[in-house]
């Protein structure tokens, strides 16, 4: 199971800044980063070790260009957008104490960033365990950025469409990967699905992946993983929600190339808005994705923030 918090070795970081702990001042909510012209955290600040080292990912700032900087005598995120349209970008990134005695890794999102746009987000500090020596390094590990019209919404205000769509963090074994979409009807009228996802895979550049044969049902990949129910009609009152499983296997062969894409764009059903999540599918020389039908959840979806957003 991939977790938000972990330790994880130095030698996974790409690049960062050094920091001293930051005291507890008038900040933006946890994970977001303060905005500018916003009051930060009180921090003392060393001087910066670098921005991140692309020599060993060439996509990293070809189309994800975030690198760390200080902010207000406090450490930042730059972002800046070299697209046409607005993107939601999430950092993975850690921290490292300056006796190296904790390493954690973080996720903190930044948007919405417009095209052309640069913009700063000061860096969250709070997952410091307690007892640390009060310095960090802090390291940008991994940028994944979409557009913000399809970013996934698991909290927060209902989107229009009436449903949120997102990704779990999923499982994985023995080469063995299973991942579940989730859409929950956040909305005031009944949601229906029938059938299975629309999906479409891109790289970590954005661009579609070709090749891989989706297959309707997970059995031709391994059976038991909750991806070979009979696809059926399915109506979601308001507060239910539906599951639909992703597996594969990073199996590697000497035939092809390893296929890994990060994006998958998912279409509901016919006519649905399309949302854009990053299960990052590490495809090997397989060339095969397996997706079961949506299935009712058991239980009902968590209370959920209402909005505007209704569907029929």
């Amino acid at each position: 199971m991939r977790r938000a918090l972990l330790v994880l070795p130095a030698a996974l970081a790409a690049g960062g800044l050094l920091l001293t702990a930051c005291g507890t001042g008038q900040s933006a909510a946890p994970g977001s980063g303060a905005a500018p012209g916003q009051s930060s955290p009180a921090c003392a600040v060393a001087a910066p070790s670098g921005t991140p080292d692309t020599g060993a990912n060439p996509d990293y700032t070809a189309t994800d260009r975030v690198r760390t900087v200080i902010e207000d005598g406090c450490p930042a995120f730059e972002v800046t957008n070299g697209t046409r349209q607005t993107l939601t970008y999430t950092i993975t990134y850690q921290l490292l104490t300056n006796s190296a005695t904790a390493q954690v890794s973080a996720v903190q999102t930044v948007t919405p960033v417009a095209p052309g746009r640069t913009v700063r987000r000061t860096v969250d500090p709070g997952v410091l365990p307690p007892g640390s020596d009060g310095v960090a390094q802090v390291r940008v590990i991994k940028v994944r950025s979409v557009p913000t019209a399809e970013a996934p919404a698991e909290t927060g205000p209902c989107p229009p469409s009436g449903v949120r769509v997102y990704a779990d963090r999923g499982d994985a074994a023995m080469g063995l990967r299973v991942v579940g979409l989730h859409l929950a009807n956040c909305g005031t009228r009944a949601y229906r699905l029938d059938g299975y996802p629309q999906l479409r895979l891109f790289d970590q550049r954005h661009r579609p992946v070709d090749g891989v044969r989706v297959l309707h049902g997970g059995a031709a990949i391994a059976t038991g993983t909750g991806a070979d129910g009979e696809p059926r009609p399915v109506v979601l009152a308001p507060g239910e929600s539906a599951r639909a499983t992703l597996v594969w296997r990073n199996t590697t062969g000497l035939e092809s190339d390893p296929v890994n894409a990060p994006y998958v764009r998912v279409v509901a059903g016919p006519g649905a808005a399309p949302v854009t999540v990053t299960p990052e599918l590490d495809l090997g020389t397989t060339g095969k994705l397996g997706t079961g039908a949506w299935q009712k959840d058991a239980t009902p979806d968590r209370p959920a923030t209402r909005g505007p957003g209704t569907t029929g």
